[in-house]
C-alpha cells in the first residue's frame, strides 16, 4: 500500500489500497432493499418482480393466512419441474422432493396463523441457485402451544439467469390476507449508508446478571446476536419489554436431537445450559397486531480446544404480546452472572 502524507497529519491513499483485489472494497456494501410487495387484499400470490442483480439475496417472508396456507416459492415465474428440495419439520426426519414445481420457503404442512421466515439465495446466473430457510409458525395464539419450525435446502437447476423474480404462493388453493409481505435484500457494495438493517443498540455487560438493548425504536424486523460468556452454568433467557409473566412459548433442537417443547413460560430459552462462551443470532417479526415470533440459531463453545464439539441449538420462539411492538429485549443467565466483554447488537428495519 502507498500511503502519503499531508499537513495536518493526514494520511491519503488511492482507490486502489481500498480494494480487497477481487473488485469489492475493502470497507463498504450491506444488504440494501431491492424489491417489496405488500399484500392490499387478500389473494393466492405474493410477488417481487423487476429485482436488480445481486450476488446474494435475502428474504424477509410475513404470512398473514386466510386459510390454511404454507410458504411455497418460485423463481422467474418459472413452474416446470426445476426445483429440488431437502426440508424438515419440528426437527423431524428430513424428507426431500425433487423435480418439483416449486420449492419450500415457510410453514409446510399447512397453518391459518401467521408465520415467518428468513431466507438466503445464492445468486450466480452460471450456477444452480441454493436456497436456504427457516422459518417459525405461530400455531394457535396465546402461550400455551408452542410454535412450529421448518428447515428448508433447495435449489433451482438454472444455470442461465439470475434471480429477478421471486414468488411465494400456496399450494392450498386458499390465500395470503391484506398485509402479507415480501421483502427482498441483496447484498450491495456502494458505499451509500443505504442500509436496510440500521442499528438500534449496541450494549456491554456490566458484570451483574444479564443485560437489555435499552429502549429501542419499534422496527417491524429485527436482527439480533448476542456473544455472552456467562459466570456460573446456566442457560440465556430472552424477555422483551421486561414482561416476566407466562406468555412466552417455544420449540427448540440441541445438536439434532428431537425437539423439546415449552410452553406458558416467562421467557424463551435460546441457549444451552453451560458456563461456557455462548453465541446467538436471531431474527424476530415485531408486528404490533400480532404475537412476536423468534428465529434463533445459537452455539456454545463447550470445553476449549478443537478437539471438543461446541452445541449448536435451534429454538423457534413467541411472546404472546398483540397489543405492541417490541422496544426492549433483555438477556438474562438462568444463575450468575454475564462477563463485561458480553455483548448484544440490534439491527431493525420497517
Amino acid at each position: 500500500m502507498t500511503i502519503s502524507y499531508h499537513s495536518g497529519g493526514r494520511l491519503q491513499g488511492t482507490s486502489t489500497d481500498y480494494n480487497s483485489g477481487d473488485g469489492i472494497p475493502a470497507e463498504a456494501g450491506g444488504w440494501k432493499e431491492i424489491g417489496r410487495t405488500t399484500l392490499g387484499s387478500t389473494t393466492s400470490t405474493i410477488d417481487v418482480a423487476s429485482l436488480a442483480d445481486k450476488r446474494y439475496l435475502m428474504l424477509l417472508t410475513d404470512i398473514r393466512p386466510s386459510g390454511a396456507v404454507d410458504g411455497m416459492m418460485r423463481l422467474n415465474n418459472d413452474s416446470g419441474s426445476n426445483y429440488a428440495c431437502r426440508y424438515s419439520n419440528n426437527g423431524g426426519s428430513d424428507g426431500t422432493d425433487t423435480s418439483a414445481s416449486l420449492m419450500y420457503n415457510a410453514e409446510t404442512p399447512s397453518d391459518t396463523n401467521p408465520m415467518f421466515a428468513v431466507s438466503y439465495i445464492s445468486n450466480l446466473s452460471n450456477k444452480e441457485k441454493l436456497h436456504l430457510s427457516h422459518s417459525v409458525a405461530q400455531k394457535t395464539a396465546g402461550a400455551a402451544q408452542e410454535p412450529n419450525r421448518g428447515e428448508y435446502a433447495c435449489k433451482w437447476a438454472n444455470t442461465s439467469d439470475t434471480v429477478d423474480r421471486i414468488t411465494t404462493l400456496t399450494s392450498t388453493g386458499n390465500n395470503y390476507a391484506s398485509g402479507s409481505e415480501l421483502v427482498v435484500l441483496g447484498w450491495d457494495t456502494d458505499n451509500d449508508n443505504n442500509n436496510f438493517w440500521e442499528q438500534l443498540a449496541s450494549v456491554n455487560g456490566d458484570g451483574s446478571g444479564g443485560f437489555s438493548s435499552g429502549t429501542i425504536t419499534a422496527k417491524k424486523y429485527l436482527w439480533v446476536q448476542v456473544w455472552c460468556e456467562p459466570s456460573a452454568s446456566s442457560y440465556m433467557q430472552l424477555r422483551f419489554n421486561s414482561d416476566s409473566g407466562s406468555n412466552y412459548a417455544r420449540r427448540a433442537s440441541n445438536n439434532g436431537g428431537s425437539d423439546g417443547t415449552g410452553t406458558s413460560e416467562s421467557f424463551i430459552q435460546i441457549g444451552a445450559t453451560e458456563s461456557t462462551p455462548q453465541f446467538f443470532n436471531f431474527f424476530i417479526i415485531n408486528n404490533s397486531a400480532n404475537e412476536k415470533l423468534v428465529i434463533c440459531d445459537a452455539v456454545t463453545q463447550m470445553s476449549t480446544g478443537a478437539g471438543n464439539a461446541p452445541e449448536f441449538r435451534q429454538t423457534v420462539g413467541k411472546w404472546d404480546n398483540t397489543s405492541s411492538q417490541i422496544t426492549d429485549i433483555e438477556i438474562l443467565p438462568s444463575t450468575g452472572n454475564l462477563s463485561t466483554s458480553s455483548i448484544m447488537k440490534v439491527w431493525g428495519s420497517n
